[in-house]
């Protein structure tokens, strides 16, 4: 074999060579990413999850076209982990927490196990569910702070993932003050939740976030205003007109 055939067979190889490490590190960085999503969702690959759906008001059982949409997002994340969603209605999803990762999606107003989540996990947190006064339809209160809807201009909703039960596997709450608001929440976790990830590992956050003139921009512009995780999950200490009563 002469020097350039040789040079040549060399260069053959180490492209061969440099290729393949360069194919197994983009895999092993590819797993490990993976991995790092599916322990974040508390999804594996072929397992089960829940998706939680509320109904459109004045509905028994149809959905929003916009949750719909917030369905489908988060369904695009389910699917990327390897797992498989159940979709079920607020009022047929009588199981406990922890067996299975869960996505619920509306207000306590139109999802009952919303309500129920956010009675038993966020104790400090306070939606009102009452038709009058319009202006405080949907108002959240964390802690001591009150936040009102300013339909089509500031709108809010909550993110969270939290845990409880033996399993030990999350539930993620998106609870909108409107529709629009519930998939401002689902398309915000899709966008960041790396980032995420990295800040919160698998522990539990709540996140108040800010929907700017969905009017204009639907769901697509999204401030964070606070983490409110503490506020939330502490109970609320009774007023004094509430304490006399007691």
């Amino acid at each position: 074999m002469n020097e350039d055939l040789r040079n040549v067979v060399l260069g053959v190889l180490a492209t061969g060579v440099s290729a393949s490490l360069g194919w197994l590190a983009r895999t092993y960085l590819w797993r490990r990413k993976l991995r790092r999503k599916q322990a974040f969702f508390g999804l594996t690959g072929g397992s089960d999850c829940l998706l939680v759906v509320n109904r459109k008001a004045g509905s028994e059982r149809a959905v929003h076209n916009v949750d719909v949409s917030a369905l489908l997002e988060l369904s695009a994340l389910i699917k990327d982990c390897g797992a498989r969603p159940e979709i079920v209605q607020h009022d047929m999803a009588r199981q406990g927490l922890g067996d299975r990762a869960e996505f619920c999606v509306g207000g306590p107003y139109s999802n009952r196990r919303m309500a129920a989540h956010l009675g038993s996990l966020l104790p400090g947190l306070k939606v009102n569910v009452e038709s009058e006064p319009v202006a405080d339809r949907g108002m959240f209160t964390i802690g001591e702070e009150t936040y009102r809807a300013d339909p089509g201009n500031t709108e809010y909703a909550l993110l969270a993932r939290l845990t409880g039960g033996e399993g030990g596997l999350p539930v993620f709450l998106f609870c909108g003050q409107y529709a629009v608001t519930n998939q401002a929440a689902t398309r915000y976790l899709a966008r960041h939740h790396e980032k995420l990830a990295r800040k919160y590992g698998s522990g539990p956050f709540v996140l108040l976030l800010k929907v700017v003139n969905s009017e204009a921009y639907g769901p697509d512009v999204v401030e964070l205003v606070a983490d409110v995780t503490r506020q939330a999950r502490e109970a609320r200490e009774a007023s004094a007109p509430e304490a006399a009563a007691t």
